[in-house]
């Protein structure tokens, strides 16, 4: 059976909040990239995608990292995963879109997700899966479904 042997934080110090809406505000979604050199962070508190290099092989906190972006077409970046480019991909939880973001922080693109009819946002968006490169599963908490975007 397996056992756990070892816990490291690696990163810490994110802000959080209690809210009734969503229970707890913090950091949520990660993704780390192809070569394993920098796991990226969600702070949607805070409204930006931290960078915590060196995750793997890390033995003490990076605390916070750095800042790879924030503003601009981020809201309430929710769940992240890593696009085939090595890309980031943000889901927005403040306005249902998906926001792609360069491993140099610029923000390229943002694309809408939640075309439900329901009023974007509100946490809607939170979940997202690669599927082999090509497509995308997301959750859509407004519509209480699983999406693929190809």
């Amino acid at each position: 059976m397996p056992s756990l042997q070892a816990i490291t934080t690696i990163g810490s110090g994110f802000a959080e909040r209690t809210d009734p809406g969503a229970l707890v505000i913090g950091p949520t979604g990660v993704a780390l990239s192809k070569d394993g050199s920098t796991l990226y962070v969600a702070d949607s508190l805070r409204n930006r995608i931290q960078a915590i290099s060196n995750p793997v092989s890390r033995v003490t906190t990076a605390h916070l990292g750095t800042t790879l972006t924030h503003g601009g077409s981020l809201n309430d970046p929710l769940g992240l995963a890593l696009a085939v480019n090595g890309d980031i991909l943000a889901a927005n939880g403040n306005n249902g879109y998906l926001t792609e973001i360069t491993p140099a922080g610029q923000q390229i693109s943002k694309t809408l997700l939640d075309s439900s009819g329901a009023p974007p946002g509100a946490g809607a968006l939170f979940g997202l899966v690669d599927v082999n490169s090509r497509s995308l599963y997301y959750v859509d908490d407004a519509t209480n479904t699983l999406n693929l975007l190809q």
